[in-house]
């Protein structure tokens, strides 16, 4: 995570029962879900929300959630 970019922004999305996080550079990107981001994803713990190491990670790095 030590080469990620600040200032990116996060979205949670619905995929079935569960919300996904989904991930852009920039307003003008299309939405990505984080997965396709490889060098971003960490290991969720057991039960929680998919994306949910990767999104507290993020923010630290300045990341900004968009609603939906």
């Amino acid at each position: 995570m030590a080469d990620v970019p600040t200032g990116g922004q996060m979205l949670w999305k619905l995929e079935g029962d569960d919300r996904v996080l989904y991930l852009r550079h920039h307003p003008s990107e299309e939405w990505r879900h984080y997965e396709e981001f490889p060098q971003y994803v960490l290991k969720d713990p057991v039960g929680f929300t998919k994306g949910i190491s990767t999104f507290l990670a993020l923010l630290k790095k300045d990341w900004k959630t968009v609603k939906s």
